[in-house]
């Protein structure tokens, strides 16, 4: 599949890669299947993540987003391998060659959103119109849902790692959809929790890893509302949360604490079949402690 260019838009601020600098030397090279310009020059500051920013972030103009195939396919977004790399250069320098993943939110005729509604009590929008289209399910409330979703996960994780919790770093967002980055060893995706066994001791590990992310979101008055085994990644040893376009405001919302007791259940109950007992009642009570 090719990739539809970004830089066709006449209202686009970039119609063409703006090179600078070194770039010249790569005016003569257009990308070739499955490829694009990276889209990084045509995105705002503010579409992009918090600084200080990885030295491996590529933002060289002359870099290629080269399609590598699909990670994941999920009830609302798709989830892609991207490699963005400037050609010719020496990719064991920073900032020459990275590994992002690219997550899809989906059109309305293919995704399902019926979940939504229980996330997104107390968000709102900031035009009246989007959420009347979006409660009236018109196409383009389909199609500002779908954004929103993008936005919020973007927005969640910006927050995340800005507050030290072990999430991918996100690279910015654009249109629907979001670059972040890649967690795994070469094209092979870590594992999730999952998918992991080991003893008492990694177990109680990881369990400490978990337990302190959702501290963080608790300090910050948030649960993630959907965790499980499934979206917690072991990458070395370390667990890296991920899909958080739910992130919800436990006062806000008001299924906010439902939904955080939820998250302790799912935890807790994984963790207690694989032979470490933890108690989720003690641990939602300890994290509404810190969340209110």
């Amino acid at each position: 599949m090719r990739f539809l260019s970004t830089f066709d838009d006449e209202s686009n601020p970039f119609p063409v890669p703006a090179f600078a600098g070194d770039d010249l030397v790569f005016a003569g090279i257009e990308p070739g299947e499955d490829q694009r310009w990276s889209t990084w020059p045509a995105t705002l500051p503010t579409d992009r993540g918090p600084e200080p920013r990885p030295d491996w972030v590529v933002t060289s103009a002359a870099a290629f987003d080269t399609e590598l195939g699909v990670v994941k396919s999920g009830k609302e977004a798709d989830l892609f391998l991207i490699e963005r790399a400037i050609p010719d250069a020496d990719p064991t320098m920073p900032g020459n060659r990275a590994l992002l993943a690219a997550k899809r939110y989906r059109g309305s005729q293919q995704s399902d959103f019926h979940r939504s509604a229980i996330y997104t009590e107390g968000r709102g929008t900031r035009r009246s119109r989007d959420q009347r289209a979006i409660s009236n399910s018109s196409t383009y409330g389909r199609l500002v849902a779908r954004a929103q979703w993008a936005v919020a996960e973007f927005a969640a994780l910006s927050l995340l790692h800005s507050l030290g919790a072990a999430v991918p770093y996100p690279v910015q967002i654009q249109d629907t959809e979001v670059l972040m980055e890649f967690i795994g060893d070469g094209r092979a995706a870590a594992p999730r929790l999952a998918q992991v066994r080991g003893s008492v001791a990694d177990l109680r590990d990881l369990y400490g890893q978990i337990v302190e992310f959702l501290g963080i979101l608790a300090d910050a008055g948030l649960a993630h509302g959907d965790l499980s085994p499934y979206n917690l990644l072991v990458h070395h040893g370390r667990v890296v949360v991920i899909d958080l376009p739910q992130v919800v405001d436990v006062i806000a919302n008001p299924a906010g604490f439902d939904l955080l007791h939820r998250d302790c259940v799912n935890v807790c109950t994984w963790f207690t079949r694989q032979g470490l007992e933890c108690d989720p009642e003690e641990l939602f009570g300890d994290l509404v402690a810190r969340a209110v």
